[in-house]
């Protein structure tokens, strides 16, 4: 007797198949890493402490995930509720970018099984303990807020208006403290740096420079996830709710840019703009990127009502967040740009983050297809209706 075993025509895609390849070649790095020891993948040394894993999964990663509380906080808080159907897929976008941040950061630290250490021998004048707290705390307020979606893909409704009555509003207002202290807290670690970071980077003003620009890529997030939702699940976009959010990014980038060039002023680094060699190239690739180019585009309306226009705009914000975050976390320390004598990851190091984001997809492609994370305006304004009526009906 043969049995058939029919395999989902979803895990035949050859994108599909890629991510499930990466992933599990990730994943076993991770294993020889907790096995044998970080000396045994990794390429880090005593003058680059901080190397791929945490620019790219810590920083970069809780930087990424900022469209989680920036839309939660425009829906919920400043009560814009046209906005409603960005939230979910940018609170599930915050969520997996939160788990690849506790997920690196256990791969790095090496010992998972201690991570309650930190929450029994507190150190209340560590910065690193506020933001695992808080990364902690939040990743937990994300799944809290995400839940509501599992539970209607389930048809427990009592459990989502449970939710909508109660929850939901305290869930954002605490998700947005919480964002509001790690994503500027995450700066302060560099300010025990003066001597290793270089001064085009290093500044005690860099705590409100992490804030704003983690704001700011936040709905430049909502802008690019959405648009590659759209072409992979061949979506309508939402051109005339993203067009809104592309015009607030030219006001992040522009009181970015005034904050930067202001600090440095004010801290007498201005000749250092065009004298410092190759650090000169790198800073204005990051202004360039993250400020002038989306500024220019998104000054635009035809270019803020092009899909293509959106995208491209939208992608410039985030390279430029991520090159500015491997430059305070990596590049820029130890005073040299990819020397002999510095640092390059390994390729193991390069998997376990790819890993990571190739299972990150997965994810987010499977709760797409099997459950309610795009849902038409006219569905939300039902919803609410019917949410509203029958807390009526239960005061």
């Amino acid at each position: 007797m043969k049995i058939k075993i029919r395999v989902p025509d979803w895990m035949l895609s050859p994108g599909v198949m890629t991510l499930v390849v990466l992933t599990l070649l990730g994943g076993i790095a991770a294993i020889v890493r907790f096995i044998h020891g970080i000396g045994a993948i990794s390429n880090l040394n005593d003058a680059y402490p901080w190397g791929f894993w945490i620019s790219f999964d810590i920083y970069t990663g809780v930087a990424l995930g900022a469209g989680a509380f920036t839309m939660a906080a425009v829906v919920y808080i400043f009560d814009i509720k046209k906005y409603t159907p960005l939230v979910r897929p940018s609170v599930l976008t915050g969520f997996l970018g939160y788990a690849m941040v506790a997920v690196g950061l256990l791969v790095d630290l090496g010992r998972p099984e201690n991570i309650w250490h930190m929450i029994v021998y507190q150190n209340h004048h560590s910065f690193l303990f506020e933001i695992g707290i808080c990364v902690m705390t939040y990743l937990t307020v994300l799944l809290f807020e995400f839940l509501p979606v599992i539970f209607e893909g389930l048809h427990f409704d009592n459990v989502v208006h449970f939710f909508h009555k109660w929850l939901t509003l305290p869930l954002v207002i605490l998700g947005v403290v919480l964002s509001t202290l790690h994503q500027s807290s995450l700066g302060s670690l560099t300010i025990i740096e003066p001597e290793k970071l270089h001064p085009l980077w290093w500044t005690p003003f860099i705590p409100v420079l992490f804030f704003v620009s983690a704001v700011t890529v936040g709905f430049a997030m909502v802008i690019f996830e959405s648009e590659m939702s759209a072409r992979a699940f061949n979506r309508s976009i939402e051109i005339h709710l993203l067009k809104d959010v592309a015009s607030w990014i030219p006001y992040g980038s522009g009181l970015y840019l005034l904050l930067r060039f202001g600090q440095l002023a004010y801290e007498g680094k201005l000749g250092l703009l065009f004298t410092s060699g190759n650090y000169t190239i790198v800073f204005w690739a990051e202004i360039i990127l993250f400020g002038i180019i989306p500024i220019i585009m998104f000054a635009q309306k035809k270019m803020r009502e092009s899909p293509d226009g959106l995208l491209y705009g939208s992608l410039s914000v985030v390279l430029g967040l991520v090159l500015n975050r491997f430059d305070v976390s990596w590049i820029m320390l130890g005073g040299r740009i990819f020397t002999t004598s510095g640092y390059v990851p390994s390729l193991p190091e390069v998997s376990i983050s790819v890993g990571m984001v190739a299972a990150s997809l997965l994810v987010f492609r499977y709760i797409a297809l099997h459950f309610p994370l795009f849902v038409e305006e006219e569905d939300y304004h039902d919803q609410h209706v019917a949410y509203r009526e029958a807390s009526q009906a239960g005061d």
